[in-house]
């Protein structure tokens, strides 16, 4: 019996929307709206199956988008994307891993919402310009220029140097277990004097409502941390990359790093209980 090509290309649809969206929560309601309307077509009349269900999951994805965005406006401190459990071989593919970076996707969050399935349709999955257009009812020219437009804009924000997957894993340890020890000196020597700390708490529990600046301010923050409450943490892989997982009094955070030249440079750390549903099981990723 033949594999039901949504089936076949789950993991390519959820990939899609999670890139297009930030949240495998929102993600999921998308594939779920899109096998919805996938189950009511005529499959024999769809010559190429796969990109006719990345097509309806654009369009439910940019639906949704634009939603969201609303709903993002009024959210407590800053917005950050959902961690996502991997596998270390989704590092294999450097782009995929790149594309859904707790990094690449908090930039992706500057483009409007056209912009954005450009992009990630273009540069990340590498469809025509022809299959776009169809997508987002717009022509091939103009398509063209918004993907430009975006592709400077991405350029202009992504960390300047990529670093290599046993280079972050060996910063990401040095990271942990400074924090374990709560030592100062030893969370300064392991970042860089313009670090940025960004924590997402979602207004449910405590978290800095504004990016942080500098490595002793950062510092200061995250020793302090490990002294008042019950203080653990555990390497993990969020996202592609290596990272952190961390319990505080029994409360899981997820903690992503951009590393340039063996420092970081800056630390994303979700604390939204709300955001930590993907922790415990790798989704499936491709593209």
């Amino acid at each position: 019996m033949t594999e039901d090509p949504y089936a076949a290309h789950r993991s390519l649809l959820f990939t899609v929307a999670y890139e297009m969206l930030g949240s495998a929560t929102d993600a999921e309601d998308v594939l779920q709206e899109s096998w919805l309307r996938w189950s009511a077509v005529d499959h024999s009349q769809v010559r190429d199956p796969r990109s006719y269900l990345v097509r309806v999951v654009t369009r439910q994805a940019l639906n949704r988008l634009r939603t969201v965005s609303r709903r993002r406006e009024d959210y407590v401190g800053e917005w950050l994307p959902e961690p996502l459990l991997t596998s270390p071989d989704v590092a294999e593919d450097v782009e995929l891993a790149e594309s859904v970076s707790i990094a690449m996707l908090t930039v992706l969050e500057t483009l409007g919402p056209t912009e954005r399935a450009v992009f990630v349709l273009r540069e990340v999955f590498e469809l025509p310009y022809g299959e776009i257009a169809e997508v987002i009812g717009k022509s091939a020219a103009a398509v063209r220029q918004i993907g430009r437009r975006a592709r400077e804009r991405v350029a202009a924000r992504q960390p300047r140097v990529r670093v290599s997957r046993s280079e972050q894993q060996a910063v990401v340890e040095r990271f942990l277990a400074a924090l374990e020890t709560g030592q100062l000196q030893e969370l300064l020597a392991v970042m860089a004097p313009d670090v940025v700390l960004i924590a997402d708490g979602g207004g449910v529990v405590a978290a800095a409502l504004a990016p942080l600046h500098g490595s002793e301010p950062v510092a200061a923050v995250l020793a302090r941390a490990n002294r008042v409450a019950a203080f653990s943490t555990a390497a993990v892989w969020l996202n592609g990359a290596p990272a952190g997982r961390i319990e505080l009094d029994g409360e899981a955070s997820a903690v992503s790093l951009v590393v340039e030249d063996g420092l970081i440079t800056r630390i994303y750390a979700v604390r939204n209980p709300q955001k930590l549903a993907w922790l415990d099981v790798p989704a499936e990723l491709a593209r």
